[in-house]
């Protein structure tokens, strides 16, 4: 009997050969791919014009290249199965076309509902995971892998310094919603691989000064959060964003910008000395021990930047809710576990009390125990997962548990000094036959074929999920939290004595500065500033300072007994013209 191989290309069969078995029984198949005969069958003779044996070596050396580093498997409860299929599932997904580029996953959220020409999935790029994955390489010690990611980025980054939300692996976006911790985050991947002496000869300050810039610009009110819903202040948005400026300072001071490295420091201090006026509730109502915690999100308020209809009320409006159900919620009646972010940086402590008291929120509301173990939701009332009845989501259902969550929770349990162990079990558990970790898994008694801790129908695998238990491993073994950054830590390991400063931009214009602080005015270009304490009594002026991308800024210093008012115009030289309005400020008696 005669075997026929061939290429099915376009409709159309290439016939590559015969194996005639009663001649020989041994023969070599060769495959080639493209997007037309010629190419196809360019690829296949161009297969089997190098021996065989040759290219088993190739393969052979190429896997050892990808080797996985053992001895963090010191900490895993399986042996190292899923950390070896964890790091093999991250380079997977490096696209083979574009280097650098790390996809979200090839899988695509419930695909079986939906049709070829539902283009939605998560085979795209998002900075933020796309971070995840090449940092969780750096854990694995995979230094010229990161490098690639970063490059990756710096080729696809807007000339304003930031990032669409999430972009074809050519650059092309996708959806072009702001999230500044996607702006953040190849920040200190940058600020990671220049400690590790990994940039090589890539010049990577022009990067970081143009996403610094941008930073400044809009922080610290994002348009989305990590979740990609909502708009205002985030904790893990502005942990990121915090974190992300002072990795720029730092580089801003090796780089012999002196100046920019300052300003930088003061943004990322005043950013962290409001966290808690911005994203913290005093009369929380999800816990009856618990008045004071954070938030999910806080939204903007009327004036601000995305402030939506009926702004001033701390509203919140969630997506992807079913037909009828509630959609506006409080802002404190929403939390997330987003201020551990808080905590992996460096920026609060494990014991802080608040964080403390927030994690007794979140166990409470979002905390769901399955044969496995320990999972969590991402927030209270979300709409995005498998509907109540098992069918798939299609535009709304209930969220379910993350196990990228278990995770987060574990990295925090071992800031606190606690034993981890079980949690990396868990983890392990949540995996699939195959060793993939899910998006979401089912948290409700088995239904419509879901089972009980096993892969509900969304994602599968999430890479982030992986990356986050490589680091996990990483961290385990060497006993501190790998993704800690140490001059954040060491900056605000102790209250600020110097962070009296409170920020005015034309696009977040304040109402109330509070007496001796420093109130800075910034813009994107040159300016100067007219001001008065008296009503225009007497006045004066300040020219203001260009910190290149950030733009410019101008100090207005105010005393500890000052009250009234403070007024101020601006004159832009460039165009000779004035900004045509006043601007008052309420100076509050310093308390």
């Amino acid at each position: 009997m005669d075997w026929e191989f061939g290429s099915a290309l376009n409709g159309n069969i290439a016939v590559m050969g015969e194996i005639h078995p009663q001649c020989t029984r041994d023969f070599t198949v060769a495959i080639g791919f493209g997007e037309g005969d010629h190419a196809a069958l360019s690829s296949t003779l161009g297969a089997l014009s190098t021996p065989f044996a040759k290219h088993l070596t190739r393969f052979v050396e190429q896997w050892h290249r990808a080797a996985t580093p053992q001895e963090l498997a010191v900490n895993s409860q399986d042996e190292g199965r899923l950390l070896q299929i964890s790091h093999n599932v991250i380079l997977t997904h490096e696209d083979k076309t574009y280097s650098g580029a790390f996809i979200a996953s090839a899988s695509i959220p419930w695909g079986y509902s939906k049709s070829d020409e539902d283009l939605g999935g998560y085979h795209l790029v998002w900075t933020r995971d796309m971070v995840q994955s090449a940092t969780a390489l750096l854990a694995c010690g995979r230094v010229d892998t990161a490098r690639r990611a970063l490059v990756y980025l710096a080729c696809t980054q807007k000339a304003d310094g930031g990032f669409a939300q999430n972009f074809w692996i050519d650059g092309t976006p996708y959806w072009t919603g702001i999230q500044l911790d996607e702006v953040a985050f190849p920040i200190i991947l940058a600020w990671r691989l220049w400690k590790l002496n990994g940039l090589g000869k890539f010049d990577v300050f022009p990067f970081v000064e143009r996403a610094a810039g941008f930073l400044v610009r809009y922080a610290p009110v994002t348009q989305q959060e990590r979740w990609e819903e909502n708009a205002g202040y985030s904790p893990s948005t502005l942990a990121a964003v915090i974190a992300g400026l002072i990795c720029a300072a730092e580089l801003a001071q090796a780089h012999g910008s002196p100046e920019l490295g300052t300003f930088l420091e003061e943004q990322a201090d005043w950013i962290e000395d409001h966290l808690e006026a911005w994203t913290v509730t005093n009369n929380g109502v999800l816990h009856p021990e618990v008045k004071r915690h954070y938030m999910r999100v806080r939204p903007p308020e009327c004036g601000e930047p995305y402030a939506h209809d009926g702004c001033g009320r701390e509203m919140v409006r969630l997506a992807n809710q079913p037909p009828g159900a509630q959609v506006d919620f409080e802002a404190r009646e929403i939390v997330d576990g987003g201020f551990l972010e808080l905590v992996r940086y460096g920026i609060r402590r494990a014991d802080d009390p608040l964080i403390v008291d927030t994690l007794k929120v979140i166990d409470h509301v979002l905390k769901v125990d399955t044969p496995q173990g320990p999972c969590w939701r991402r927030y209270n009332h979300d709409g995005y997962g498998q509907r109540e009845d098992g069918g798939p989501f299609q535009g709304f259902g209930k969220g379910h548990a993350w196990p990228l969550l278990t995770g987060e929770r574990a990295h925090y349990e071992l800031a606190a000094g606690n034993d981890i162990s079980g949690l990396i079990g868990t983890i392990e558990k949540f995996a699939s036959e195959g060793g993939m970790l899910p998006e979401q898994i089912w948290d409700e008694p088995d239904k419509a074929g879901l089972v009980l801790g096993g892969p509900a129908g969304s994602a599968m695998p999430l890479v982030w999920a992986h990356a986050e238990y490589l680091k996990l491993l990483r961290s385990a073994y060497q006993g501190y939290v790998f993704d800690r950054i140490e001059a954040v830590a060491n900056r605000y390991s102790k209250p600020c004595e110097t962070c009296k400063l409170e920020v005015f931009k034309l696009r977040r214009p304040i109402k109330r500065l509070r007496a001796g602080y420093k109130l800075r005015v910034i813009a994107q270009k040159h300016f100067r500033v007219a001001w008065t304490a008296d009503d225009w009594k007497t006045a004066a002026t300040v020219e203001s300072m260009s910190v290149g991308h950030a733009g410019s800024f101008a100090d207005l210093e105010t005393d500890a007994k000052q009250t009234g008012k403070l007024s101020f115009t601006l004159f832009w030289p460039e165009e000779n013209r004035w900004e045509g309005r006043n601007f008052d400020v309420q100076i509050d008696a310093s308390e």
